[in-house]
């Protein structure tokens, strides 16, 4: 689990709010001796709406979206990285639209394969 890393706050985003209470009630109980990181969060909103912090971060996805949901979330994280420039790295595991990735202006891709692509910032 991501908590294994030393990630200042981990923050799940959850459409349906079954799905949110049911991350809600699993961060609830979750105890690991692996575990470094210990804010987690699950908001219950759409995620092609997400604010962005303004700190670096680790996006994970794994191919959560259809094509123009995944536009909105690459659009709207690039328009984040206009207002705020910072590293972040994009983890898309079963990368099957990886073609939005490889056409954004504000990501390059780093590393990848048929299983999964990794792109970043240059800041």
């Amino acid at each position: 689990m991501a908590s294994d890393y030393p990630f200042r706050r981990i923050v799940g985003v959850e459409l349906l709010p079954a799905l949110h209470q049911a991350a809600q009630e699993n961060l609830s109980k979750y105890r690991s001796e692996a575990q470094k990181c210990f804010a987690l969060e699950s908001i219950c909103a759409d995620a092609t709406e997400f604010a962005f912090p303004p700190e670096p971060m680790v996006l994970y996805l794994f191919n959560p979206f259809r094509e123009s949901g995944l536009r909105r979330v690459i659009a709207n994280l690039e328009q984040s990285l206009r207002v705020h420039p910072r590293a972040v790295y994009v983890l898309y595991h079963n990368p099957l639209l990886e073609r939005v990735l490889s056409e954004s202006s504000g990501l390059r891709k780093l590393h990848g394969t048929h299983q999964y692509a990794v792109y970043g910032t240059a800041a």
